[in-house]
This record gives C-alpha cells, sequence and structure tokens, in this order.
C-alpha cells in the first residue's frame, strides 16, 4: 500500500520513428484522503518503455476536442472574509496569505476569480444596504448611495488581490435591495416594487461605475443571490423568472446601454435543482440578448442540470458562483473527494468557465456572521487570536485547479469517468497540458495518460485526487 502513496510517473515513447527530441517531464501534485499528502509534488517522471502502459485502464487526452476558455477559480470576499483579513492580521501576516491565495509564486493558489456582496449578506457583521435613507425613507434620486461600506475592508481586500494577479476577474451580486425598495420595507424577505424597477437599474450602474472609479473592476454581476429564497434572518429577496425577465430586457439593458457598462450580467445564481428558472429568463427575447450566461449554486440538485441548459443555449456562459463547505460534512476525505468530482471536474464538464466557493476566510468559530449558516466552512480559518491561519480540505481541493489551471486555458478532451476515475483536462495558453484524476474508489488504482503520440504511467491512492501536467 505504501507505494501508493506517491503517484508513480514513467514516460513512453511511442512513436519510436520521431526524430530523438528531448522527452517530456510529466509532473505530478497528490491530495490522499488520509492527508498524509497534501498538494504534494512528486519526482519528475522518468522514460519507461511503452510495455509498462499495456494493459493499464488508459485516459485520452484529446486537445483538438476543445470546449470553453476559463475565467478561473476562487471564492467569495465577502464582509466576514474582508474584515478578518484586514482587523485580525497583522500587514506581514495579511500580505502573505494574500500572496498565497492569489500569487502564483512559491506554492501560491493563483486564484483569479472572486465574488462580493453589494450590501450585506449573512457574512457581514450587520445588516445594510448600498442606500440606506436616514429614518428608512424613499430615496428615488440615490442620494444617499454610498460605497462607504465595502471602502472600508472588501474594496481593500480585492485591490490588494488585483495587485497580486492582475487576472483577477470580480463578480457582485446583492443579497436584497435597499429596503426602501421592498415590498416588506425590510433586507429582509420580500421582493422588489414594481415601481422601484428603473431606480434598482440605476442602482446597479451607479454601482458599477463607482467601484471603478476606486480601483475595484466590476466583470460579473448578478442582479439576486438566490432569488427564490427569503431567508428568515439575514437579507434576501423573492424574485420570480418572469419578473428578472422583465427587469433585464425592460430596465437594466437599456440603463446599462446608455452608461456604457460593459459589465456581463449573469442570471439564477442559485441551486442546480431549479434549471427552469433560468431557461424561464433566456426564452425572453430582450433579456436573452442582453444576458452573458447562468450562474449556479451547489446547494440542492445535480451538476447535471448545467448541462441542460447549455445544450438549449450553447451560446451562453455557465458559472459555478457559490457553494460552501461545512461542519455538516467534517471528514476531510468524503467533503474533498465530493468538490473534486462535482466542483472541479462536474462544474467545468458542465461548462463553468468560473468556479467559486463562498467565503473566502472563517474565524475559529465560523464566524463572524449575521444570521444564517453557524457552521459553514472556508478556505482558510483565521484565528482572530493570533492571526494564525488553517488550511481546510476547500482549499487543497481548489488548488488542484487554480494552481495549474491559468486564465485563459480552454477545457480539452477526456473521459469523464473510467472506472473509479474522474477526470477533467485543460490546456494552458502556453501550450502545456493539466489532467485533474480524482479516485474515488476504496483501492488504489494504476493507470495510463495518452495524448500526441505519447504516454504516461500513473497511479493514485484510495479516495485521492492528483493533478498532472506535461
Amino acid at each position: 500500500m505504501r507505494v501508493f502513496l506517491h503517484a508513480a510517473v514513467a514516460i513512453a515513447a511511442l512513436a519510436s520513428t520521431a526524430p530523438a527530441v528531448a522527452a517530456p517531464k510529466l509532473r505530478a501534485w497528490v491530495t490522499t484522503g488520509d492527508k498524509s499528502q497534501l498538494l504534494t509534488a512528486q519526482p519528475p517522471s522518468g522514460v519507461a518503455a511503452a510495455n509498462e502502459v499495456a494493459g493499464l485502464p488508459t485516459i485520452v487526452v484529446d486537445p483538438k476536442e476543445r470546449h470553453q476558455s476559463m475565467v478561473g477559480f476562487g471564492a467569495a470576499i465577502t464582509d466576514s472574509s474582508a474584515w478578518l483579513i484586514q482587523n485580525k492580521l497583522s500587514a506581514q501576516q495579511r500580505d502573505g496569505l494574500l500572496r498565497e491565495l492569489y500569487g502564483r509564486g512559491d506554492g501560491g493558489l493563483g486564484f483569479s476569480f472572486t465574488r462580493i456582496t453589494i450590501g450585506a449578506s449573512d457574512f457581514s457583521l450587520d445588516h445594510y444596504s448600498l442606500d440606506d435613507a436616514p429614518g428608512g425613507g424613499a430615496d428615488p434620486t440615490l442620494a444617499h448611495f454610498s460605497l462607504a461600506r465595502p471602502q472600508q475592508d472588501v474594496f481593500p481586500t480585492v485591490r490588494a488581490a488585483l495587485k497580486i494577479n492582475s487576472d483577477l476577474k470580480v463578480m457582485a451580486s446583492p443579497w436584497s435591495a435597499p429596503a426602501w425598495m421592498k415590498t416588506t420595507g425590510s433586507l429582509v424577505k420580500g421582493q422588489l416594487k414594481p415601481e422601484a424597477y428603473p431606480v434598482y437599474a440605476r442602482f446597479f450602474a451607479r454601482y458599477v461605475k463607482e467601484a471603478a472609479k476606486v480601483g475595484v473592476p466590476i466583470d460579473y454581476l448578478s442582479i439576486q443571490n438566490e432569488p427564490d429564497f427569503e431567508p428568515e434572518n439575514y437579507p434576501g429577496m423573492r424574485w420570480p423568472a418572469r419578473d428578472r425577465a422583465r427587469f433585464f430586457g425592460e430596465n437594466l439593458a437599456p440603463t446599462f446601454k446608455r452608461e456604457k457598462i460593459r459589465t456581463k450580467v449573469l442570471d439564477w445564481d442559485h441551486n442546480w435543482d431549479q434549471p427552469q428558472q433560468p431557461l424561464t429568463v433566456l426564452a425572453d427575447p430582450k433579456a436573452k440578448a442582453f444576458l452573458a450566461g447562468v450562474a449556479w449554486h451547489c446547494y440542492a440538485g445535480e451538476v447535471a442540470a448545467q448541462d441542460g441548459v447549455r445544450i438549449v443555449h450553447p451560446d451562453k456562459d455557465a458559472f459555478l458562483t457559490e457553494c460552501s463547505g461545512g461542519e455538516w460534512a467534517p471528514k476531510f476525505d468524503d467533503s474533498f473527494s465530493w468538490m473534486v468530482e462535482n466542483l472541479i471536474i462536474g462544474s467545468t464538464r458542465g461548462g463553468s468557465r468560473g468556479v467559486l466557493m463562498w467565503n473566502l476566510a472563517l474565524d475559529e468559530t465560523f464566524g463572524p456572521h449575521a444570521g444564517g449558516c453557524k457552521d459553514c466552512r472556508a478556505f482558510v480559518t483565521i484565528d482572530s487570536r493570533t492571526g494564525a491561519v488553517t488550511r481546510t480540505q476547500e482549499y487543497y481541493a481548489f488548488g488542484h485547479a487554480s494552481r495549474f489551471v491559468r486564465p485563459g486555458a480552454v477545457r480539452i478532451g477526456s473521459p469523464g469517468k473510467l472506472g473509479d476515475l474522474r477526470t477533467v483536462a485543460f490546456q494552458n495558453r502556453d501550450g502545456t497540458r493539466v489532467l485533474i484524476v480524482l479516485n474515488v474508489g476504496a483501492q488504489p488504482g494504476m493507470f495510463a495518460i495518452t495524448e500526441g503520440g505519447r504516454a504516461f504511467k500513473a497511479s493514485l491512492p484510495a479516495r485521492s485526487a492528483g493533478t498532472f501536467v506535461w
């Protein structure tokens, strides 16, 4: 069994008549369910005879089969995450952590996609919007619109990440419209008043333009986080599909056109279990013409739902924009394997150009938060007393993709399933191939990787993942 704790990698030259060239090196990084290896680099491969891969299960990688280009991987810089990073870390600790998460040097994860909230979410220190008029009154001229709150912690964190990684793309989503625009007069529950549609479109335009002025470009936008859910104790807003379609076509599209805003807008931003919701919106001609794609969450349904929408609307992008680990799935091997299979492999095979987890960082009590989830897990846990950082299974699952799959990479052909193996493959702009393999079985597995007239021999322990690069 111990021999399988290292992904044995060898190269076989299959085209013996080809001119002599330096054999490509296959490099591999492995994470095991028992945590004995955590994104651990394996020794570079040596040359092996062709007969060493004969009879092995074979993962055929096909660069001629080309799918979506990638924006990247990452997590949301929530109010809570940013507050911890800005207030519970020293300047040296903060710079070190952000370089580890967003940089590519010295083993950095290279996150190139993030999400921020427009106003408060459950992972904020309190409930607020970006236009809270005195006394709760209406503000149709947006005279009280302000970015003061995100300027405290979130925007400085985003700007620092952008300085480290200029490829970083930012998505923004509101959990609720300002209370005075809603049927409840509250950030909690309710719907957007029909008469508020025009001013809310202007609110989004104002947000995008004002954020850009302070160094936070908004590349992607959704108009409502989880529009089929009204939380009991934190901001939320129900927004039916036909009403969203009307808002896109009649309000937001003409406003963005008038203001010359190029931010790409995504519909849905909710779970896999209701593909009929984005399908209803995209059936509206004006909404379809305006929208760039569909955003998905992981909390209900199956990842295959992405394919159903993609088949009907192949011209629309897909993104997985929220999923959270938590203490409801505390075992490292179980949750690590689920994330790699469903998010890193399943979602990208379902067309996702970007994949996001929820909180980037939380403290030792899974907070701070103002309602909502009490045991959500982040990529890193920051001890609010010492600043010590602990890396979670989410960190390692996403690291298998983000460290190696660069922005602009194209997903290429590979089998989705091969026995107990699950795979997805990419080609970076520089021509390097990246293959992510998950062994879901209870036994170690040995297999061959073939591409372009060459073969590699590899093995993975049970319940482990490997990233192979050549």
